[in-house]
């Protein structure tokens, strides 16, 4: 499996779309995925046409094991994220009332992440397009907790949202059709382009779009650089013209 990476120790999982499947499968452990010689078998045989994928570094270790790998999941949509909020879970404790007492309730997990992923899931059950909830989610909660690394991550299949916020993702649009977003390059292609810092992403099979983030900003904003791709793929995310 390599050698390990001195972080994301505390787990990491996989997500994605089988052919006529709405509903994506997830496959995730609280081990190292290095720690996991049955992953390399299971994804040789995968077949999908949209991946999402992420390995973790605890903000808070021993934060509920399994149930805090990431991606996050409902109906169909697949979340997940790259950063830590700053001074949880104490800066976000406002945020709760925001949210019906049964989201509260029912987190996946105890991590500050699973309690985004609440905000976000809540905005989109009040019809929120995807790229939106993501910008609203990272405005509230970067406003409640300065210096939070915000890098969220959004799909149901078909169309894809990011932020990049504390960080600056990277994307590539790949030759055989298809965008890859990830939080580093993985090659030395050169035709791999930075995400600004606050900054949205929204993709779809035929175009990604980079709008800055500020408040009351989202896919419409004017003034938002498009470029036409093929296909998209956020940090381990890929939808492709074509099963892979």
């Amino acid at each position: 499996m390599g050698t390990p990476p001195p972080a994301s120790r505390d787990g990491f999982g996989a997500g994605w779309y089988a052919p006529g499947e709405p509903v994506p499968a997830r496959y995730r452990r609280a081990v190292p995925i290095w720690g996991d010689p049955s992953f390399a078998d299971l994804a040789r045989a995968v077949r999908t046409t949209a991946l999402l994928a992420a390995v973790r570094d605890a903000t808070l270790p021993g934060a509920d094991g399994e149930a805090a790998a990431e991606p996050f999941a409902a109906g169909e949509w697949l979340f997940s994220h790259n950063g830590a909020v700053a001074g949880w879970p104490v800066t976000l404790v406002p945020l709760v009332a925001t949210l019906p007492p049964v989201d509260v309730l029912s987190l996946e997990a105890r991590s500050d992440f699973a309690f985004v992923w609440a905000l976000v899931h809540a905005r989109l059950r009040a019809g929120e397009d995807e790229g939106q909830a993501l910008a609203d989610t990272v405005l509230e909660a970067a406003a409640a907790a300065p210096g939070s690394r915000l890098n969220l991550i959004l799909t149901q299949g078909h169309r894809i949202a990011a932020t990049a916020w504390g960080d600056t993702p990277w994307y590539l649009a790949r030759s055989d059709g298809g965008t890859v977003v990830a939080s580093e390059p993985y090659d030395d292609d050169p035709h791999w382009r930075e995400v600004p810092d606050r900054t949205l992403l929204t993709a779809s099979r035929t175009s990604v779009r980079l709008t800055p983030l500020h408040p009351g900003s989202g896919p419409r904003t004017e003034g938002a650089r498009s470029s036409q791709r093929r296909g998209t793929m956020v940090n381990s995310h890929f939808v492709p013209t074509r099963p892979c």
